[in-house]
């Protein structure tokens, strides 16, 4: 059996931040998620430098025995980029970023953690927490000063004790090696989730989802939702058999700082600007007597001649460069579409669910008989534009799914008898009540929307 990772990667900078310090990457080979210390001057910097150090382990070309070997030898050389990057730019001094990486090796998975970025595997229906937070309160947990419980509300949670920086102190990653399974499901993400979204709402997510672009995308509109104040990254893997579910083309995806060039100016290929020459008089340029008479008849007016036209022809063509641009984009919104809801009903909305100033970007092009009101409370909060489908044919598809969580469960017809007991033949007996926590484990059994 030949393994294979279908990813997703995302990430939002939340609710509060005004810039995204979060950094992730997804290949074939390689999983990284990456978070910059938040308060400290170029957390972008350092999550885009790790990504950017790690991304060309992303190759099957590691060997079970070196692939462990090459992703601790590549977070070191992470970590000298930092230092590189505080010597030219000494305002970035004090910057780290904490890393959790994946690297695929035939069927084993290296793993290198440093900080309190966290990895999950679902595996048979179980999420376990991979990862140990190199956190503070961990380690008082870890030493039996405070209960997993206490933990979650401690004022010192988000005190982080080993990350990747430019400090002197030589902070080594974990490292280990995992078994690779067909089935896994492989979760890595920064506290933006972690911390705002309980753990068993993360296994709901993640145990029903179809695709890891479904899961990503519920995962960060869950933190969102939860008021999560710090910058939101996941990625999620499937460990397939690709003989069986053949993977999609070999694309990576970079998200988060690491997508801009936020770190072009400190890297390793980059050297300190150099300081600006103090001008010097400029020596006379050479010219013939004809242009010195030249000269002499037009001194009064040395001005250069103006061509007026120019600026009108320059305007025109970056009018027709943003009004085509816009309606490209625009064109692209509407070959989108998802489930929302309309006059009470689930109904299929083609576009994207935002405006551009007085113009909705979307409208509702079927109205189907499923009232909201019939589904469970989890499907009812996805109904904000999360189900997005690529065709008309997929939304509806999707939503025919939705009238399935909907439909009554069939009641028997009275019996004509005193007993109140229905008889064999009268159907199925109608199911009680469940609670909101178990209505999305009736979803995953019969296809997520």
């Amino acid at each position: 059996m030949t393994l294979a990772l279908r990813y997703a990667a995302r990430s939002d900078v939340g609710l509060v931040r005004h810039d995204n310090q979060d950094s992730a990457y997804a290949g074939p080979n390689l999983l990284v998620v990456a978070d910059g210390m938040g308060g400290h001057a170029g957390g972008d910097i350092a999550s885009s430098l790790a990504i950017s150090a790690l991304a060309p382990l992303d190759t099957p070309e590691h060997g079970p025995d070196q692939a462990l070997h090459d992703l601790e030898e590549t977070v070191e050389r992470a970590r000298q980029d930092l230092v590189h990057a505080s010597e030219i730019d000494p305002d970035l001094a004090g910057m780290g970023t904490t890393v959790t990486a994946l690297l695929r090796s035939g069927n084993t998975l290296a793993m290198a953690h440093l900080g309190d970025s966290r990895a999950y595997l679902l595996r048979d229906g179980t999420l376990t927490q991979v990862t140990v937070d190199h956190t503070f309160v961990q380690h008082l947990v870890d030493t039996g000063r405070i209960s997993p419980d206490e933990a979650e509300t401690h004022p010192q949670r988000n005190v982080v004790m080993r990350v990747l920086g430019d400090f002197d102190v030589d902070l080594t990653p974990d490292m280990s090696i995992r078994e690779a399974r067909a089935g896994d499901r492989w979760l890595l993400c920064s506290d933006g989730l972690s911390g705002f979204v309980p753990v068993d709402q993360i296994t709901e997510v993640l145990g029903e989802c179809e695709s890891p672009d479904e899961a990503a995308d519920l995962l960060i509109t869950l933190a969102m939702t939860a008021g999560s104040t710090d910058n939101i990254t996941v990625v999620v893997a499937d460990l397939v058999d690709d003989e069986v579910v053949p993977p999609p083309a070999d694309t990576t995806q970079v998200v988060g700082a690491a997508a801009t060039d936020v770190a072009a100016p400190v890297t390793r290929e980059t050297g300190p600007e150099p300081a600006a020459a103090e001008a010097a008089p400029a020596a006379p340029a050479p010219h013939d007597e004809d242009e010195e008479e030249d000269e002499d008849e037009s001194s009064d007016d040395v001005r250069p001649r103006r061509r007026p036209w120019v600026g009108v022809l320059v305007t025109l063509l970056v009018l027709a460069g943003l009004g085509f641009g816009g309606w490209w984009a625009y064109g692209w919104t509407q070959d989108q579409y998802y489930l929302g809801v309309a006059d009470g009903q689930v109904a299929v909305y083609q576009g994207i669910p935002q405006d551009a100033g007085p113009i909705s970007l979307s409208r509702a092009v079927e109205v189907t008989s499923t009232s909201v009101d019939d589904l469970p409370a989890y499907w009812i909060e996805r109904l904000d534009g999360s189900i997005r489908a690529e065709s008309l044919d997929e939304a509806l598809e999707r939503a025919d799914r939705l009238a399935e969580e909907a439909a009554p469960t069939p009641v028997p017809a009275p019996s004509p008898s005193s007993s109140p007991s229905p008889s064999p033949s009268d159907g199925p007996s109608p199911r009680p009540g469940s609670s909101p926590s178990q209505e999305p484990a009736q979803a995953a059994g019969e296809g997520d929307a």
